[in-house]
């Protein structure tokens, strides 16, 4: 079982970075895939970054690719997403999610944070 805690969203001007942290609970994370999915509103939950229980593989949303980079600690048990220049568009709610196996479908991931706002700019 997995509990996660998101933190680190905010304000911030377009073309900046911000870093969101993703703090988990339980002795087995790092037997588990990461991901980072966010939700806009009007708009349906969407992937963005992925990486896997040993942090060897990690894929990137096309929309994000360049930009943002999934990370993990699995001493510290814990997930990071580095986001640097930043868009409007990428205003949302973030999640950080625990699954058995890296993959861009939510409905795959067992375990959800309970979500940090970001918000950019113009």
């Amino acid at each position: 079982q997995v509990q996660l805690v998101e933190s680190g969203g905010g304000v911030v001007q377009a073309g900046g970075p911000l870093r969101l942290s993703c703090a988990a609970s339980g002795r087995t994370f790092g037997g588990y895939a990461m991901g980072w999915f966010r939700q806009a509103p009007g708009k349906e939950r969407e992937f963005v970054a992925a990486i896997s229980w040993n942090g060897g593989n990690t894929y990137d949303a096309d929309s994000v690719k360049d930009r943002f980079t999934i990370a993990r600690d699995n001493a510290k048990n814990s997930v990071y997403l580095q986001m640097n220049s930043l868009k409007p568009e990428d205003t949302a709610v973030y999640y950080c999610a625990a699954g058995g196996t890296l993959t861009t479908q939510n409905d795959a991931y067992r375990y959800w944070g309970q979500g940090t706002q970001v918000t950019v700019s113009s």
